[in-house]
């Protein structure tokens, strides 16, 4: 299969994983004959800085002209902490989504065994979780009319009918594919745009017999998250809730570091890690490249190539096996590795 890939590293710690995340590509490509073609573009801060703007015009014609975008981070603390500031990196994010049409974000969490004692739950609470978060990713509250003055400001969590319905489509699409169980979660007891998400939920659920739909106010599924986490299989909600939920559950794998995530929707999807810049880390060769090589297993799988994506996660796998980890999930007296070495020892497995 021939592809062409945009690359956007973006800042921080992103040009370091994604280095690790295109050599992997680059290797299962040659392994099974593959032609990847990459693109580079800017985006976040580094393109504030050269053009002034988050998401330019000539990323945007790139994404447009690839087959997936992949994805590493955007942030830097000179526009985090200048409250101030017009344009940010993260503006950069959300409009790549929005010209993009990406209004589908999916976050698989699932535990390794080998990892179960880093996460701060109880290993017979974490261990065997395995779900799938889909959030909707171009209304609510970080799309809808805002305002912000001096001593006033408000954000509008708005929602069509017809965007609610998409999401739980695919929802409904993965809950088929998986154990038939879909969990629904919204604050319909106090907000109108969740009682609009449940109206439509249980007209479509209807259409859907054969999966167990259930309701949860996103107060109960953050606790439910962390007391039983095997209760779910796929969750759908909406733009906010879905990130406050979907960081709270990378506590159940023990890292942000592994979590892998896709976003799809009316044009190019885009792959990328569930973390961020990390700008702490930048230039440390300490981040873990996980989540960006698991991106790209997400990527190949959406092709259809699903052989290209089990062996990149029976690579990661090995390599968690074999202690060939970043410092904040190796074992108690293993040996050092760094973000190039763990990349290299999955090239190296890929390649054998």
């Amino acid at each position: 299969m021939k592809l062409k890939i945009a690359v956007l590293a973006g800042d921080g710690i992103g040009p370091e994983i994604m280095e690790q995340g295109v050599a992997v590509m680059s290797a299962v490509a040659r392994k099974f004959g593959h032609d990847v073609e990459y693109r580079e573009a800017i985006c976040g801060a580094h393109a504030i800085d050269v053009v002034g703007d988050p998401f330019p015009e000539e990323t945007f014609k790139t994404c447009m002209e690839s087959d997936a975008v992949l994805f590493a981070a955007v942030g830097d603390p000179k526009y985090d902490n200048d409250p101030a500031s017009k344009v940010r990196p993260e503006q950069g994010l959300l409009a790549m989504r929005k010209k993009l049409g990406l209004y589908a974000n999916i976050r698989p969490i699932e535990t390794f065994d080998c990892l179960v004692h880093k996460s701060p739950l109880k290993d017979e609470i974490v261990s065997g979780a395995d779900f799938i978060c889909i959030r909707e990713l171009t209304g609510g509250m970080y799309f809808g009319p805002k305002k912000e003055e001096q001593d006033e400001a408000f954000d509008t969590n708005l929602y069509s009918r017809a965007e609610v319905e998409r999401i739980l489509r695919v929802g409904y699409k993965y809950a088929l594919a998986r154990k038939k169980h879909l969990t629904v979660v919204d604050k319909a007891n106090v907000l109108a745009s969740s009682r609009l998400w449940r109206r439509v939920a249980m007209e479509i659920m209807k259409e859907y017999p054969e999966v167990t739909t259930d309701f949860m106010f996103v107060d109960n599924a953050s606790m439910r998250m962390i007391q039983e986490p095997r209760f779910f299989d796929v969750i759908v909600t909406e733009n906010t809730f879905g990130d406050i939920l979907t960081d709270e559950a990378s506590c159940i794998t023990g890292s942000m570091g592994l979590l892998p995530s896709a976003s799809t929707g009316e044009h190019t999807p885009v792959f990328e890690p569930v973390h961020g810049s990390w700008p702490q880390g930048k230039g440390l060769n300490i981040a873990n490249p996980l989540a960006q090589i698991l991106s790209v297993a997400m990527l190949y799988e959406y092709f259809g190539l699903n052989e290209e994506g089990k062996l990149i996660r029976q690579a990661v796998q090995a390599s968690l096996d074999a202690n060939v980890r970043t410092p904040e999930i190796q074992a108690e007296g293993g040996a050092k590795y760094g973000t190039r070495e763990v990349g290299a020892w999955i090239v190296d497995y890929i390649l054998r």
